[in-house]
């Protein structure tokens, strides 16, 4: 795992304006309907996955800003094993952020797709793959540029 960049890279919203604020508009469209709670677990999850310092402390924050509890929040990592903290429809949503996060080395295994569209209607399941999309690209953005956990300016 490399180590964050001794020197700041690439400042992604100033050297690409045009595109931060595209990936703004199809992150607040891809939430749009969707509980704020699952949002946040959706979002910590994929960015534990994709080792995003960055997001990761971000959207803890932000959830428990939210009102979320730490439990909760604790228990993300390991939601498998802890599985009466979530509800169904959280433990759906989970499991295709998993699936799709790690797309390359399963794909999304029908079962899981499955599991998903059993608790979604095809509206809110469009929203979370979405913002499965979404988080995934962040956590890029974040990780390729070398942000800093802790340094979020919002």
């Amino acid at each position: 795992m490399a180590s964050v960049a001794e020197n700041p890279r690439l400042d992604f919203a100033k050297s690409a304006p045009k595109v931060f604020r595209a990936l703004i508009g199809f992150d607040a469209a891809a939430r749009d309907g969707l509980d704020p709670a699952l949002v946040e677990l959706i979002q910590i999850r994929a960015s534990h996955l994709n080792h995003c310092a960055y997001c990761l402390h971000m959207h803890t924050n932000d959830a428990r800003k939210a009102g979320e509890s730490e439990d909760r929040l604790h228990m993300v990592a390991v939601w498998r094993e802890a599985r009466h903290f979530f509800t169904p429809r959280e433990q759906a949503a989970l499991a295709l952020t998993e699936a799709v996060t790690r797309v390359a080395d399963a794909g999304v295994p029908d079962d899981v797709y499955a599991q998903a569209a059993a608790v979604f209607d095809d509206q809110e399941l469009a929203h979370v793959l979405a913002l499965i999309f979404t988080i995934n690209t962040w956590n890029r953005v974040a990780l390729s540029t070398a942000k800093v956990a802790g340094t979020d300016e919002r």
